[in-house]
């Protein structure tokens, strides 16, 4: 078979959500992000092994998506969606008991107007610049919409991956000087925002990226294995090309695997020449460009070609991977393709 196996360790994403949740006080809840499909790694099953674990507070980026994961867990467990509620939405809110985290003025009126009773939070503008409003919005509205009672006070910490950054006290001020006194529960911190301590904890708080075995939680146990078929080995003499442009041309005699996985597959052009994959503990480098459905791999040094190469596995990580290629590894995993054979049980040694 031609097509990749991504295997996925539910238990360690569990495990990942009970050490994060141990770092915070017995009455501060502990949430769990599942948007973008859990990061790329199916939101059913993820948020049934977090439930199982003690999740019941979770949030995704849209009603959609909140849609998806109510009918995985059923009734019981709050579903919070960070883009609010947008016009088209108030039936999927209604009908999949979703809790909206209002965003604007505009917002809250809608809210107020199609679903008065329905359950919702507020997002706060704390510095970010992104979503939720901004401190002279809120001032004007905040009699009205605490009346209304709502079930959270949110805001987003913009540098919570950097522990120095000025950033994060000022926008923990920021948030204190909007909320203090309100009498709502209140959740500042992500991932990051849990590792700052306990002053960023407040009533909630709702990792994400940890959950999933990424920085800045560096405790985490790995999550994903990515297992990629070796369709064709040749051997290619000094002086010939390989791959598109002519980019990687052979100094020696080289055996050269051609494997089944390419920027279709969420693997970046950027990644052409510079990764490595893995036969066990060996590395491979991957020569030549990265094309849509194949990569090249030189395996001159290895005393027999493996059935598959290791991309992701215990010797590098998506962030590993992401630092190659340029980006972050909240890219590699949600850039994961669908053509992947998805397995879920544990990673291999």
């Amino acid at each position: 078979m031609a097509t990749a196996t991504l295997t996925i360790d539910l238990d360690a994403i569990a495990a990942n959500w009970r050490a994060l949740d141990q770092m915070t006080a017995s009455d501060c809840q502990t949430g769990a992000v599942v948007k973008a499909d859990a990061y790329g790694l199916g939101a059913a099953k993820v948020a049934h092994a977090l439930a199982r674990a003690g999740a019941r507070r979770f949030f995704v980026a849209a009603c959609e998506e909140g849609a998806e994961v109510r009918r995985a867990l059923g009734s019981g467990p709050q579903i919070c969606v960070f883009s609010g509620h947008m016009e088209g939405d108030t039936a999927l809110i209604r009908d999949f008991d979703l809790t909206p985290m209002l965003n604007s003025i505009e917002q809250l009126t809608r809210h107020f107007e199609t679903l008065g009773g329905q359950p919702f939070g507020l997002q706060l503008d704390s510095g970010m610049n992104r979503l939720g409003l901004e401190p002279g919005e809120w001032e004007a509205v905040a009699a009205t919409a605490l009346e209304a009672g709502p079930e959270l006070l949110m805001s987003h910490l913009a540098c919570a991956d950097e522990p120095d950054h000025p950033m994060n006290t000022e926008q923990l001020r920021a948030f204190r000087a909007m909320t203090d006194g309100t009498g709502v529960p209140r959740s500042l911190s992500a991932t990051g925002g849990i590792l700052l301590g306990p002053a960023w904890h407040f009533e909630l708080t709702r990792p994400g990226i940890g959950l999933y075995g990424g920085r800045p939680f560096e405790e985490a146990r790995p999550v994903v294995h990515l297992s990629l078929p070796v369709v064709q080995v040749r051997e290619v003499e000094i002086g010939e090309p390989v791959g598109y442009s002519n980019s990687w041309t052979a100094e020696h005699t080289s055996t050269i695997a051609t494997v089944a996985a390419g920027y279709a597959d969420g693997l970046p052009r950027t990644l052409s020449s510079r990764a490595s994959l893995f036969a066990g503990r060996v590395p491979c480098p991957l020569v030549g460009r990265v094309s849509m459905d194949l990569i090249t791999v030189d395996v001159s040094h290895l005393p027999e070609v493996p059935d598959a190469l290791d991309i992701l596995c215990r010797h590098q990580t998506p962030d590993d991977l992401a630092d190659t290629a340029g980006t972050i590894g909240y890219e590699i995993l949600t850039s994961l393709g669908r053509r992947y054979q998805r397995r879920y049980g544990a990673l291999a040694a």
